[in-house]
């Protein structure tokens, strides 16, 4: 424990959300008490409350955390795609592989992009999740508005109508897909990534600039 003890409060803090985390995906948020991610963590419930005031601190750094992941699959597909589909495409495979890699936060953090804070007791974590998400809709202006600049974009789109527009189409997709895989390959003989990808092409036709 003298080494323990000696850690810096991030990884003492790091390691309690990872034993929490497992445990809210394996038995879910409400069933799981700060006892249980004690125990999971190996810390005593004492010294969990030196590093978490509350079950839901420890649930807004997740969150954050993931949020912060999210946004550098954002700016990864921006910096590495050239045109604007294949940015467009690169987008779509890193919010597939967001909801893959933290299913239980997926949903979650798409709500947290919009926290009203002059009338809401908010925590630190969930202050910084929102700035996160503003980040990721400035990065997704770029996109759009470089896309109408090289023309293959539709001139008249409504840029911040059309990112929420879009978060929630390409989530709600996605969610789905996830949610009814099997149901999908039985009764339409598609992968969820055949059924992705259709929906994601028919969400980029509705933006595309049409030649004339």
């Amino acid at each position: 424990m003298g080494r323990r003890k000696k850690e810096p409060r991030a990884v003492h803090r790091e390691n309690i959300a990872s034993a929490a985390s497992v445990l809210f995906m394996e038995n879910g948020i409400t069933a799981t008490s700060m006892s249980d991610i004690a125990e999971a963590a190996g810390y005593s419930k004492a010294t969990l409350y030196v590093y978490f005031e509350n079950k839901e601190e420890i649930i807004g750094l997740l969150v954050l955390e993931s949020m912060q992941k999210l946004y550098g699959y954002i700016v990864t597909a921006l910096e590495e795609q050239q045109t604007t589909r294949a940015r467009y495409d690169m987008i779509c495979k890193g919010l597939i592989q967001y909801q893959e890699e933290f299913p239980f936060y997926f949903k979650m953090v798409l709500d947290k992009m919009n926290i009203d804070f002059k009338d809401h007791d908010y925590l630190p974590e969930e202050k910084a999740t929102y700035h996160v998400g503003e980040e990721i809709n400035e990065k997704m202006k770029e996109f759009l508005v470089a896309g109408i600049q090289n023309g293959d974009l539709r001139e008249d789109l409504k840029i911040m109508p059309t990112i929420f527009q879009f978060w929630g189409m390409l989530a709600g997709l996605i969610q789905l897909a996830a949610n009814k895989e099997e149901y999908i390959k039985m009764s339409m003989d598609l992968s969820k990534s055949e059924f992705l990808e259709d929906g994601f092409g028919m969400l980029y036709h509705s933006i595309e600039k049409i030649p004339e």
